[in-house]
């Protein structure tokens, strides 16, 4: 068996960019899983915390007397915390790191959290939750990249789509625990804030548990850590498979970048794209989702029957995980995202038209089905769109100009409430996710099964072109004995592989 030599053992280790031996591992390993579990649990802490405030609202209403309008602005605040957060916290992790970024935003909506559940006042309640809006989607951010950056290119839309489905195991604990508390007193709702402070568990672990990002380390020149994890990881694989590894392509050489450079002639479309299709769908989702136990109150049903909704609905995110793990990698993730997103509005069209309660509940699990299969796929997808240098600042900026968004969506909601009613309030999600769909799927750029920094073909084959003609076979025959992994196809077939978008075949994971 073929075993890697560790890197101070042979010059020709390092001949090769970590991060491209990275992602063309056939499959994960135990490091891998791991890191699953660390980053579901912190994922499942963001889901609970998200929807804490849609499952307390309607009891948090009759305790400080909030109009429509004032349940907008809660809403608002929120989101503009997770505009700010978005984007501080994607740039944060592009200059300092994926992990100490995660670590920070967890502390926030954590704290926050908790703090939110002795408000005195809704004033003071609204100022936490911009808090908590902000800890929550930086942490969001660094998670996507995270997985984006450490797993296989083979196989990592269908981890992000694994993470984000085990992280929705957060909701129906929360959902449960909110339909048992919150009825129980006038002010028991506060307790759902408290739960949503569990995230502080993971700030023990994280450290011990979490490496840095690979990709992030390489862009910032610490190569020797970065080896020598990839290495281990390398090991692993060739133990576990009996064989030798796949050839690498030649990678892209990448430094720090400043954030304006989102906007150059190169980055500029997909950013406008990915901002433009972000704010729609979150228009849509939120619009669904920040409002049903209220207006199912509003429209007749008890706060309980409203609570017992919600309950059954947060049970599709498993089943969207379900329906993600299969198609996250199989098609074009930007085409997938569309078909999802058309579904999605025509059972939230459904559900905004119907008088029957079981037509009601049904084409509500069908919108949440749908609606966070689009999530998975699509945060799979707004990662590889930028280079490691740019992928925490553009990620989070798209996803923080959907926040932002979400800014005017409570006042959106309300206005179209008072004049349409529940059911103009749910078309008018649709449309959202409508547009959204036809955004991103018509103009949106192509990664399927690509190398993280070779997005549009142009910097990988250049690179190719150029370390093709300027290696020489000697250097090849030479190492190859030492570190047959790195080098066990021929040079030609390497120069081929350097410009084959399509990949090499799926792993077995």
């Amino acid at each position: 068996m073929d075993i890697v030599d560790p890197p101070s053992s042979s010059p020709t280790t390092h001949s090769v960019s970590p991060s491209a031996r990275l992602e063309r591992l056939p499959r994960i390993t135990r490091s891998h899983r791991v890191w699953i579990a660390l980053l579901s649990f912190i994922y499942a802490c963001d889901w609970a915390d998200i929807f804490s405030l849609s499952y307390a609202m309607p009891a948090m209403r009759q305790t400080w007397q909030l109009s429509t309008t004032q349940i907008g602005a809660v809403t608002s605040c929120t989101f503009a915390g997770m505009a700010i957060g978005a984007v501080l916290g994607g740039r944060l992790s592009d200059k300092f790191g994926r992990r100490p970024t995660l670590i920070a935003g967890t502390i926030v909506f954590s704290v926050a959290s908790i703090l939110s559940a002795l408000s005195p006042n809704y004033e003071v309640f609204i100022i936490l939750r911009t808090l908590t809006g902000a800890g929550l989607q930086a942490v969001v951010g660094v998670v996507l990249v995270y997985v984006t950056e450490m797993f296989p290119r083979v196989s990592r839309g269908r981890y992000i789509s694994l993470v984000i489905g085990l992280g929705s195991l957060g909701m129906p604990p929360m959902a449960l625990a909110a339909r048992i508390v919150v009825p129980a007193g006038p002010e028991t709702w506060r307790w759902v804030f408290v739960f949503g402070g569990i995230g502080l568990l993971a700030v023990i672990f994280v450290p011990k548990l979490l490496p840095e990002s690979v990709h992030w380390d390489e862009t910032n020149g610490k190569t020797a850590r970065t080896d020598q994890l990839v290495t281990t990881l390398e090991q692993h694989v060739i133990a576990r498979t009996g064989s030798p590894l796949p050839a690498p392509a030649p990678a892209a050489p990448t430094t720090p970048q400043p954030m304006s450079n989102l906007f150059t002639a190169r980055y500029r479309r997909r950013t406008v794209v990915l901002c433009v299709a972000m704010t729609f769908f979150l228009l849509g989702y939120y619009g669904f989702n920040n409002w049903v136990p209220t207006l199912l109150v509003d429209r007749g049903l008890t706060i309980s029957a409203a609570l017992t909704v919600t309950t059954v609905l947060s049970a599709s995110p498993l089943a969207a995980t379900l329906l993600a793990l299969p198609i996250t990698d199989r098609w074009e993730r930007k085409r997938t995202c569309m078909v999802l997103c058309m579904l999605a509005a025509a059972a939230v069209t459904a559900f905004a038209y119907t008088h029957n309660y079981a037509t009601l509940v049904v084409s509500g699990f069908l919108t949440q089905l749908f609606f966070v299969t689009t999530f998975q796929v699509l945060y799979a997808y707004l990662p590889e769109n930028f280079p490691t240098a740019l992928r925490g600042s553009g990620a989070g900026l798209a996803n923080g100009v959907g926040r932002a968004a979400g800014i005017a969506s409570g006042f959106i909601t309300a206005a179209i409430v008072t004049v349409l009613g529940f059911a103009g309030a749910f078309g008018a999600a649709a449309l959202f996710s409508t547009l959204a769909g036809l955004i991103i799927g018509t103009f949106g750029a192509n990664t399927h099964n690509r190398n993280l920094d070779d997005v549009d073909g142009h910097q990988q084959s250049a690179v190719a072109k150029s370390s093709a003609a300027s290696e020489p076979r000697t250097l090849e025959r030479a190492a190859a004995p030492a570190t047959p992994q790195h080098y066990s196809e021929p040079l030609d077939a390497r120069r081929g592989r350097a410009s084959d978008l399509g990949g090499p075949p799926r792993g077995t994971d």
